[in-house]
């Protein structure tokens, strides 16, 4: 179906829904036209911790998934339905309903939660929001530079709301930190350092049988021709996340499903929301999986370095030092840590919630903590660190212009997408 097609079909299945009474509904829901109606694209591992934050939250309610996978969405749908039977005190609940193409529910949803491999981010996103569909969309917010910007101009295009999945920033630590380091607590910052895993490598998996019920074309995508293994796309029994994300084809390795939280909050606390890096030089040692350096036009030098404190964020300041991860935050000196962050301060916005911030914006129509701008200048920061390891040698950044200052370099700010896929530019 052409996108064109499939958003007219969508957008006159739209008006066929009515208003259900609330009596109707029954215990802990309220009609339609006070809640949110979501529909969730990917039922993978991720997915049902996802699914259940929005579950758990009032004014909105889940009732379409899609997925390749046929097991694992009938799976979503039977741990969903009962979820909400749990939430509502019924003997059973079927208000969720199942697709194999995420683009037949369009019509009956207000906003998608895209929880698919990284390589299914973008199109799915951008054809919801030509739908008129506001976006959740899981980090790295995109795959490539490209799809990143493509994802921004559609959402400014069509007036959508989309939030991306770096929830750090709704995490009270995190802001904290960042508030010490803006308002130079720890005096004027001179280097960073990151720790985040490996950077991408080619897929070389051998080939397995296929098991039944999955649709491993579309599984693939816009991704090129290659056979099915278990690593990408696991059982059923698998109960870990899979390793599609390690691979540069699929994902960004760990240096960008962990660098979409942790550079991430390094560009929350420079400011650089709208920016990014404008020069990148990569170790000396072809082969080595730290190292590259990423210099700021304010002086700032960030490292991909581990400093032996799992994956974290470390801020070097002229007064003391920061370091903080999802267990920690401390400073040096101690007392800076506990510190206030007084009234005149510069105070950064605050979500106690990253879904509820996502849907409160669908009603305020504001930006919300992780808008579709901040979520492709982290996933960048990622992407072109990937692009100076895989070519090894020095790189200018210009992050107004998003280019480099070297053709080859600038040919892997995108991707080559297996026909019929495409994202519009």
């Amino acid at each position: 179906m052409k996108r064109r097609t499939f958003i007219q079909s969508s957008l006159a299945s739209a008006a066929l829904f009515t208003i259900v009474p609330r009596h109707v509904l029954g215990k802990g829901f309220v009609p339609p036209s006070d809640e949110i109606l979501l529909g969730v694209i990917g039922t993978g591992k991720q997915s049902h911790g996802l699914a259940g934050q929005f579950i758990g939250l009032e004014g909105c309610r889940v009732t379409a998934a899609a997925e390749v996978y046929q097991g694992k969405l009938d799976r979503f749908v039977m741990q969903a339905n009962a979820r909400y039977a749990e939430k509502t005190g019924a003997a059973s609940y079927k208000g969720i309903k199942g697709f194999a193409d995420y683009r037949e529910m369009l019509g009956s949803v207000d906003g998608v939660i895209i929880v698919t491999p990284d390589h299914w981010h973008a199109i799915p996103a951008i054809e919801a929001m030509e739908a008129g569909k506001d976006v959740y969309c899981e980090k790295p917010l995109s795959h490539t530079v490209e799809e990143g910007r493509a994802m921004v101009e559609a959402a400014r295009k069509h007036k959508r709301i989309l939030q991306t999945g770096s929830m750090q920033r709704s995490r009270e630590s995190f802001r904290h930190a960042c508030e010490l380091v803006v308002n130079g607590y720890i005096g004027e910052v001179k280097t960073i350092k990151v720790n985040v895993g490996d950077p991408a490598v080619p897929c070389s998996l051998p080939a397995e049988a296929k098991p039944e019920g999955l649709n491993w074309d579309a599984w693939l995508g816009p991704a090129p021709v290659r056979h099915f293994n278990s690593v990408m796309a696991p059982p059923l029994s698998f109960d870990g996340f899979p390793d599609w994300r390690l691979f540069a084809e699929y994902g960004g390795g760990i240096l960008s499903d962990w660098g979409a939280h942790m550079f991430d909050i390094a560009q929350w606390a420079l400011e650089m929301d709208n920016s990014g890096p404008v020069e990148l030089i990569p170790p000396q040692d072809r082969n080595a999986k730290r190292g590259l350096q990423f210099r700021y036009g304010n002086g700032v030098v960030m490292t991909h370095e581990d400093f032996g404190r799992g994956y974290a964020v470390e801020f070097n300041g002229t007064e003391g030092q920061l370091q903080v991860s999802r267990s920690f935050l401390e400073t040096k000196p101690a007392s800076i840590a506990t510190l206030t962050i007084k009234a005149r301060d510069k105070h950064l916005y605050k979500s106690e919630n990253h879904c509820r911030d996502w849907l409160n914006c669908i009603k305020s129509r504001e930006l919300p903590i992780c808008d579709v701008e901040t979520g492709h200048r982290s996933a960048s920061v990622c992407h072109i660190a990937n692009i100076a390891y895989a070519l090894g040698e020095p790189l200018t950044w210009d992050p107004v212009k998003e280019r480099f200052n070297k053709g080859k370099a600038n040919k892997l700010l995108g991707k080559k997408y297996r026909k019929p896929y495409d994202i519009g530019i």
